[in-house]
C-alpha cells in the first residue's frame, strides 16, 4: 500500500464504520423518514444522517479537504476532495432490501486514489488505494485481495446492470439490449454490487447510462486496482463522464461497440477515425433475437 495513502484508507474504514451503524440503526424502522427529491429520487433521514456524520468527522481529521456529497452538495475547496454517497440503493433501503451500501472515496485533483463501500446488510466491505490493489473483507486485516475475470469473449461473459428503464429514458436501449444478447448471461445484481461482483471476477461487464460522480469514484479505484477498467460510454477513463462501464478490460473495447457514443459529425477533426472492430464495424455482428418457430 502506498504511504501515502494509508492514513486516508484507513480514515475511509473509521468513515464507514460508523455510516454502518447509523444506517444499520435505521434500516426497516417503521418510522423511518422518507421523501421525494426534486428529481423524484428518494431520500431518507438515514441518509442525511450518514452524510452529515461522515461530514463531522472528517472536518476533525481533515479539515482542510473538501468534501462532495448526494445530500449537502460540495463544500470547500482544495486538491483533496473526499466524494460521498451515504445510501447507495436507497430504493432498496427503503423496501427492505438489503443490497445498499456507503460510498466513500478520495480524489486528488480529479484521479481517484481511494475507494471505500460498505455494505452492512451483506456483511461485505470492499476497498482500494492507488497502487495498493483491490481488497474484500471484514477489516483492513482480515482481507482477501480481488482480481477482475479473464473473460475475453462477450459470449461467454456474465454482464450486469440495474435496470432497463434508464437505457430506453436516453433512447439506448437498443444498444443495451444488442450486448445482452450477445452475451452469455445477464443480470440486474444493480447499483454498487454489479461493479464489486467485477472486482471479484463474479461479473465481467456493468453499465449504467446515468450517474454522478458521488455514484461512481468509489467503485473507480476499486474496479481499477482490480485489474479492470472503468470508464464513461465514450470511453473516456474515470468517473466525470454522467455514465459508466465497467469491465475486466478485456471486453471493453467490444462492450463499447455496442454502447459508445457515435459522432454527430463525421468531419469533426476531434472524431476518432472509424477502424476495424469499432462500434460501425461490430455493429453488424449484433445477435439478432431469435424468431419464433412457425
Amino acid at each position: 500500500m502506498p504511504a501515502s495513502f494509508t492514513d486516508d484508507l484507513r480514515l475511509a474504514h473509521v468513515l464507514a464504520d460508523d455510516a454502518d451503524s447509523l444506517s444499520v440503526s435505521r434500516f426497516g424502522a417503521q418510522d423511518l423518514h422518507v421523501v421525494n427529491k426534486p428529481d423524484l429520487s428518494p431520500v431518507t433521514d438515514a441518509d442525511k444522517s450518514v452524510e452529515e456524520g461522515i461530514r463531522r468527522t472528517l472536518s476533525r481529521a481533515r479539515p482542510r479537504d473538501a468534501v462532495v456529497g448526494e445530500e449537502q452538495g460540495s463544500t470547500g475547496y482544495g486538491q483533496r476532495r473526499w466524494v460521498v454517497d451515504p445510501i447507495d440503493g436507497t430504493k432498496n433501503y427503503v423496501r427492505g432490501v438489503p443490497v445498499w451500501a456507503t460510498l466513500i472515496a478520495l480524489m486528488v485533483d480529479d484521479e481517484v486514489v481511494v475507494g471505500c463501500v460498505s455494505a452492512p446488510k451483506l456483511q461485505r466491505r470492499w476497498w482500494a488505494s492507488k497502487g495498493g490493489g483491490a481488497f474484500t473483507g471484514r477489516s483492513l486485516l482480515k482481507a482477501t485481495e480481488c482480481h477482475v475475470s479473464d473473460v475475453s469473449r462477450l459470449d461467454d461473459a456474465s454482464l450486469s446492470y440495474s435496470s432497463l428503464g434508464g437505457w430506453e429514458e436516453y433512447d439506448r436501449l437498443d444498444a443495451f439490449m444488442a450486448l445482452a444478447r450477445r452475451c452469455w448471461r445477464t443480470r440486474a445484481y444493480g447499483d454498487f454490487w454489479s461493479y464489486m461482483l467485477i472486482a471479484e471476477g463474479a461479473v465481467d461487464l456493468a453499465a449504467e447510462p446515468e450517474l454522478e460522480l458521488y455514484d461512481m469514484a468509489a467503485l473507480d479505484v476499486i474496479v481499477r486496482e482490480a485489474g479492470g477498467t472503468f470508464t464513461s460510454l465514450d470511453g473516456t477513463p474515470g468517473p466525470h463522464g454522467g455514465d459508466a462501464l465497467a469491465s475486466n478490460g478485456r471486453l471493453h473495447e467490444q462492450a463499447l461497440a455496442f454502447l459508445g457514443s457515435l459522432p454527430d459529425d463525421e468531419s469533426d477533426p476531434d472524431v476518432r477515425p472509424r477502424h476495424p472492430g469499432s462500434v460501425h464495424e461490430i455493429r453488424s455482428r449484433r445477435r439478432a433475437p431469435a424468431r419464433p418457430q412457425e
